[in-house]
């Protein structure tokens, strides 16, 4: 079992204030909102295969991984090839795009092994977090805004050995 879940039955999984304040999207959350989000959220298990979110498709949603191991893939062509941009693991979360600017989805994501996955709509974070604590929501948005940048770091050193190895043939 991954530390990120409790086993309540076969087929329900739950999770704790403790693993909430482990991932790092509620890093410097307060206690009741981290009670709030344990009693509210429910972990979803993903079989293998199963693409969660698809590219061009509209989902305000986010999803942080609680288990497993999840392929990000972006369409070169009219959908026929895709190229893998990035791997998730626990503990690893996207669809933040999503809650920033509601556009269609930049990439699809799926499950390359049975995976179980914490999915926060919109509206959930608007309620459970928003609505109840403005601190807590600006928290929520450090550390996606600090992903991100960890994210366009690593987008820009690729781009930039790229380049390099282009003008160098």
């Amino acid at each position: 079992m991954d530390m990120y879940l409790r086993e309540d039955t076969k087929e329900h999984f739950a999770i704790t204030r403790a693993t909430l304040s482990r991932l790092s999207l509620f890093h410097n959350f307060d206690e009741e909102t981290l009670a709030i989000l344990e009693s509210e959220l429910k972990p979803q298990p993903i079989e293998t295969g199963v693409e969660i979110v698809s590219e061009g498709k509209q989902d305000l949603s986010l999803y942080v991984v609680l288990s497993g191991e999840l392929e990000v893939v972006k369409s070169l062509d009219k959908g026929n090839q895709f190229v893998r941009v990035a791997m998730l693991g626990p503990g690893g979360w996207f669809g933040e795009m999503s809650l920033l600017d509601p556009q269609p989805r930049s990439a699809s994501v799926r499950a390359l092994a049975p995976s179980i996955l914490l999915p926060l709509s919109a509206q959930q974070i608007r309620t459970l977090i928003f609505d109840r604590d403005m601190r807590t929501y600006a928290a929520l948005i450090t550390n996606i805004a600090r992903e991100l940048s960890r994210r366009l770091r690593v987008t820009s050193g690729i781009l930039s050995q790229a380049a390099n190895i282009a003008h160098n043939g």
